[in-house]
């Protein structure tokens, strides 16, 4: 199977504002809502202490905007149902999209397609973030929202089938570390216990887990991740004592994170075992 990942290039930044209230008018009829967005459009933005008029575009990290974006980019996704359906399967989350498509003939096609409505919508493709992938053979994979897709070789009753897995990209690894590192580096942080530093951590462990840990194949990386939370767990107890060795009891400082309810991200085995025997006594 073939795939075509493509993004745009700066898309929140390029939306042309006429042609983005054009098709906002299709689905609002109230002036005044209308009027509301469209000064809101063009209030601006302020950026290092600078004032910068928006002409163009949708501001990153409004609360509006990612709704405003996938209204302009529906024009997309209903050209490609009532006419290129039979190329691929069109695959859109924002301004993230990728088509699965059966041939590399229909790929190339399909990134024809794209241009041509990008075109009409004044957007550009990303072309270093877009790549035509053969899936097939475990060479090649792709990233997509937060996860690395690959077709990976099993053997099932005998035979070699290539199954598609999915599991953390290198992207979100490093983003993940860096938010650990965020909550435990910081030296006015000293002064907390364990408990504290447990419990800042604990609701960005259990939302990577409800994202990532979908795939069995995901557990080898995220047990990285646990590591890595017990290293700097460890650092900010040696700090925190005032201990040389920044790696000193590496193992007891994990054991006294665990007692102070540290979750992972990893599920192990004897939790799920537990779970379900709770489950089955409770019903």
């Amino acid at each position: 199977m073939g795939l075509s990942y493509i993004a745009k290039s700066g898309y929140f930044d390029n939306i042309p504002h006429e042609k983005l209230m054009k098709l906002v008018e299709q689905r609002i009829c109230d002036r005044r809502v209308l009027k509301l967005i469209r000064k809101w459009l063009k209030a601006g933005f302020v950026k290092a202490d600078h004032f910068y008029e928006t002409a163009i575009g949708s501001p990153q990290g409004g609360v509006i905007s990612p709704l405003l974006a996938n209204i302009y980019l529906n024009y997309l996704d209903t050209i490609w149902e009532k006419k290129f359906t039979e190329l691929g399967t069109l695959v859109r989350y924002a301004d993230d999209l990728v088509i699965l498509c059966k041939t590399k003939k229909q790929a190339l096609e399909s990134i024809s397609v794209l241009k041509a409505v990008f075109s009409k919508l004044e957007l550009q493709m990303n072309t270093s973030k877009s790549k035509l992938v053969n899936l097939w053979g475990d060479q090649e994979g792709f990233d997509f929202l937060g996860m690395h897709h690959r077709k990976i070789p099993k053997q099932i009753k005998g035979m070699e089938r290539h199954i598609l897995r999915s599991y953390p990209s290198k992207k979100a690894m490093k983003k993940m570390k860096q938010k650990v590192k965020e909550v435990t580096e910081p030296r006015n942080r000293l002064f907390w216990t364990m408990n504290q530093m447990v419990e800042e951590l604990n609701p960005r462990i259990q939302g990577w887990r409800n994202y990532y840990a979908l795939d069995s194949l995901a557990n080898k990386f995220l047990n990285k991740i646990d590591w890595y939370i017990r290293k700097r767990l460890t650092l900010f107890w040696n700090k925190k004592l005032n201990r040389r060795k920044k790696h000193h009891k590496f193992g007891l400082v994990g054991i006294m994170a665990q007692k102070s309810g540290l979750k992972t991200l990893v599920i192990r085995e004897s939790t799920v075992k537990r779970r379900k025997e709770e489950h089955r006594k409770a019903g």
